[in-house]
């Protein structure tokens, strides 16, 4: 499982970036993203496989960056259980808990994304290490920890 892509935004509801890296601080979350500073909620990522699977339930193309999430993979399925360990490149990660799909995917993608994206929207993590997250980094699942 490789990055596909990174996206961030700076505020809620503004537009999110696409960007080749970001810098990522333990305990902070990514540099220049809305959720930065925040207590655990520092990284959204999903799957392009998982996104591919809801778009054929919804009938159109989904765009990774209208899901509003950080970094998607090229494959596979995000680990949903909490305490679970994924490095990025250098950068460790834990799961937080399952990111759960909002009434914004309607907005954003349109109306009935939401019910598609069911169960398909990856993980919120935090950041136990520094450094730098790129597209083309390898995704690892290290460690189950939590329960």
């Amino acid at each position: 499982m490789k990055v596909a892509a990174i996206h961030i935004a700076p505020g809620r509801r503004l537009p999110v970036k696409s960007v080749d890296a970001v810098a990522a601080e333990a305990g902070r979350g990514l540099v220049g993203d809305r959720y930065y500073g925040t207590k655990h909620r520092h990284v959204t990522l999903q799957s392009r496989e998982q996104l591919d699977d809801a778009a054929e339930r919804y009938g159109r193309d989904i765009d990774s960056a209208g899901t509003r999430r950080n970094v998607t993979v090229d494959e596979g399925v995000i680990p949903t259980k909490p305490g679970t360990r994924l490095t990025i490149g250098d950068v460790e990660l834990e799961v937080i808990r399952m990111s759960a799909p909002c009434r914004i995917l309607d907005d954003e993608i349109g109306p009935g994304a939401m019910r598609a994206l069911s169960q398909r929207t990856g993980s919120v993590c935090r950041l136990l290490t520094s450094g730098t997250i790129r597209v083309g980094d390898e995704v690892r699942v290290s460690a189950q920890t939590g329960g």
